[in-house]
């Protein structure tokens, strides 16, 4: 069984890769309604780069007043973002150049990968990428990854439907930290961001380079639970979707 990964080239809008999501996980809970008549799609995952935005996690649809979305979404000096509500885990966060974004689509339930099981898989892929570039990662009592008990270098934050599993992790390559000051990043009062470049990473690696280095390590989690043997690359054509 191969892994497919789809590459959006560029700084992409966060609908784009939301639609794509969206369009996949469809495709695998149409292969479970009928599962006699439609093919089982692969197991996938998105990498991209978002223009900036802040989303928030589905504790919080329906809650962010438009005092605080125009807040988050009123220019600066480093650009202007937009706001998006998602179903994912979590509370508000920041994307945006320089992060990268990891979205795999997949059934847990094919792979025999319970949801707690996957969430450390996600943490382990991201603490192995990071590594690879000579930053010690970890977990924390709180969620997401650590470099330390104060500063977090990446978020997750995943959403389960039928055991198909759709967002995933962004991982702070060389973001600017400054759009992290709007908010309470996940809900967590007194605690910091970073990200590789601001751990002194140089040269600094590029999104989607560290992209294959967390693909890579996540086909090897995959192997060693569901033989995973490859990964299919793949770039999408965004202006065609």
């Amino acid at each position: 069984m191969l892994l497919r990964h789809l590459r959006l080239p560029g700084v992409v809008p966060y609908e784009i890769a939301s639609k794509i999501q969206d369009q996949l996980v469809g495709a695998f809970l149409a292969h479970k309604a009928s599962p006699s008549t439609v093919p089982a799609p692969p197991p996938t995952v998105i990498t991209a780069q978002f223009q900036p935005v802040y989303t928030c996690g589905r504790r919080e649809v329906g809650t962010v007043t438009e005092a605080q979305k125009a807040l988050l979404t009123s220019p600066t000096s480093w650009g202007k973002a937009s706001f998006h509500e998602a179903l994912r885990g979590g509370q508000t966060t920041f994307h945006g150049p320089g992060q990268l974004i990891a979205y795999p689509i997949l059934d847990l339930k094919r792979h025999g990968i319970s949801p707690r099981c996957w969430v450390h898989m996600l943490e382990e892929c991201v603490i192995n990428t990071c590594a690879h570039y000579g930053v010690k990662a970890m977990r924390t009592e709180n969620p997401g990854v650590w470099v330390s008990e104060q500063d977090k270098i990446s978020a997750l934050g995943v959403h389960l439907r039928r055991n198909i599993t759709s967002h995933g992790i962004g991982l702070n390559v060389s973001t600017e930290l400054k759009w992290f000051e709007r908010i309470v990043a996940c809900g967590l009062e007194g605690k910091s961001t970073t990200s590789l470049a601001a751990q002194s990473v140089s040269p600094i690696p590029g999104v989607m380079g560290v992209g294959d280095v967390f693909i890579k390590a996540l086909a090897a989690q995959l192997n060693a639970v569901s033989g995973i043997e490859d990964v299919d690359e793949s770039v999408i054509a965004v202006q065609d979707i």
